[in-house]
């Protein structure tokens, strides 16, 4: 399967020492190799962030 499922992680929050969030998505590894960045809700922050691919 050319999709697979990735976690994105809040990179914002652990700059002001909170708890970051996370959140499972998928890509198509075909079509885009490059780490997944999208902009998502922080609930310990509460408001939206930038969240980026981390290993998983």
């Amino acid at each position: 399967m050319p999709r697979e499922t990735v976690i994105i992680e809040c990179t914002e929050a652990r700059k002001e020492g909170k708890n970051p969030s996370r959140y499972m998505t998928t890509r198509n590894k075909k079509t885009m190799q490059a780490k997944v960045e999208k902009m998502k809700y922080n609930p310990s922050l509460r408001r939206r962030t930038l969240h980026k691919e981390i290993k998983g």
